[in-house]
């Protein structure tokens, strides 16, 4: 067995990995490993296309289903080219505690004898690549059905480079977030948190959509919903386990964990809307499957069942409360509910995680806090993360939306609104009716 500090401290060692002669760690790659961390990849991908694509796409009205797909799309391609320019180098290669260096630009030094502990390095860029890819992504749900796709570009560029990138740094790449020792196993902090702060300042930069409070704006296709969840839903098992990068124990029980908070906040959401309004829905049912999902991300290498399927249940009913909480109350319209679920879950588990990550729970226990610390201690560090990945991100996020605004402008006009972004946006629609 493992001692706990290794555990705590495995992102962290991954990271400077890439940092480090080839020989300090394997003189060749390990197969069950590398094939293993393939397969993650795909599956990672898979997440974004087509998972959260049509997801999303199916959130939206019909008049903006291309506009959505051709975002996360273009996305993609956007954030591996800069993935491969210089965002590698930022986030994984020697720098300070804030930020890499550009040892790594157009992945100068990475090539197919280079490993990263004992898988190949092309294969680590490629895997870190993908939460590249879909962490801007999901800021899609934040301003979807009336921003220009030009701005879209444009900001998730400079985002890309301005917070995922450092970020990155901070927890996994040998800064000074993840010296302090914050548990974070595959994105709480680094994902969700940034993506889901990122939403909701779009939302209230760029105003609700017209209509919103006064008309009802409904998704135009569950069915394709539903379909990007489970796409979604498989996918994360990649996501999470394969942030072990490697074929062992570490990721069978996070692939568990994973597989259990999902279920459990399915099922929690589903009941207190029941209980609420007299049925349960099914955008409830997915929408509480992604909180689940995104609140187990950070705590999914810490953490045993029993406390995997506490962070589910909390992430049913605190997220779905948010939600409301930002609609209702605060009148934010974010559209596809990105922050209270993405945001507001990845802060839920990275705060847990500091809990039931400890070896001394009982039936709640997980895989054991660093030598010496305490949980009062851990969470220290995790509020610490929390708070300064929210603090970061926002006011960055928030000057670049007012930045890509100056340049080109974010919103649509009214009329090209009204109409729809497929059709003004890229002259083409979603359904020939």
């Amino acid at each position: 067995m493992k001692i706990p500090v290794v555990r705590a401290a495995l992102p962290i060692f991954v990271a400077l990995a890439a940092l480090l002669p080839q020989s300090s760690f394997a003189a060749e790659a390990d197969g069950a490993n590398t094939a293993w961390i393939l397969t993650s990849t795909a599956l990672v991908l898979f997440m974004t296309l087509p998972g959260l694509a049509l997801f999303y796409g199916g959130l939206v009205r019909s008049k903006n289903i291309l506009s959505v797909l051709m975002q996360c799309f273009s996305i993609t391609c956007v954030a591996s080219l800069l993935w491969f320019a210089v965002a590698y180098s930022m986030a994984f290669s020697d720098g300070n505690d804030f930020v890499g260096g550009l040892s790594r630009v157009l992945l100068a030094g990475v090539g197919e004898d280079s490993l990263v502990g004992d898988i190949p390095e092309t294969v680590f860029v490629m895997f870190q690549m993908t939460f590249a890819i879909i962490t801007p992504a999901l800021i899609v749900g934040g301003f979807a059905e009336r921003i220009r796709f030009s701005a879209v570009m444009l900001f998730s560029a400079l985002w890309l480079l301005a917070v995922y990138a450092p970020i990155t740094h901070w927890v996994w790449g040998g800064g000074w977030l993840g010296q302090m020792g914050l548990l974070d196993f595959a994105g709480g902090t680094v994902v969700h948190i940034t993506a889901g702060v990122a939403a909701l300042v779009a939302a209230m930069v760029m105003g609700p959509r017209n209509g919103f409070g006064n008309v009802a704006l409904p998704p135009h296709n569950l069915t394709m919903t539903f379909t990007g969840a489970g796409m979604l839903w498989v996918g994360w098992f990649g996501f999470n386990a394969g942030s072990a990068l490697a074929a062992n124990g570490d990721a069978g029980m996070a692939m568990l964990v994973t597989h259990l908070s999902a279920a459990t906040g399915c099922l929690t959401w589903s009941l207190v809307e029941w209980w609420r309004y007299g049925k349960p829905s099914a955008l409830g049912a997915v929408t509480g499957m992604v909180a689940g999902l995104g609140t187990i991300t950070p705590a999914s290498g810490y953490v045993g069942p029993a406390g995997a399927v506490v962070i589910g249940l909390s992430a049913g009913v605190i997220c779905f409360y948010c939600t409301l909480w930002i609609k209702q109350v605060l009148k934010i319209d974010d559209s596809l509910d990105v922050f209270p679920v993405h945001g507001v879950g990845g802060i839920l588990g990275t705060f847990l995680a500091g809990i039931f990550a400890s070896s001394e729970l009982g039936v709640f226990s997980g895989q054991g806090l660093a030598e010496g610390v305490t949980i009062v201690e851990q969470l220290k560090v995790q509020l610490i993360g929390i708070g300064s990945t929210f603090a970061y991100t926002a006011v960055v996020s928030f000057a670049l939306f007012k930045l890509v605004d100056k340049l080109i402008g974010l919103r649509v006009t009214a009329d090209e609104e009204s109409e729809g972004l497929d059709i003004t946006g890229h002259n083409e629609v979603g359904y020939d009716l």
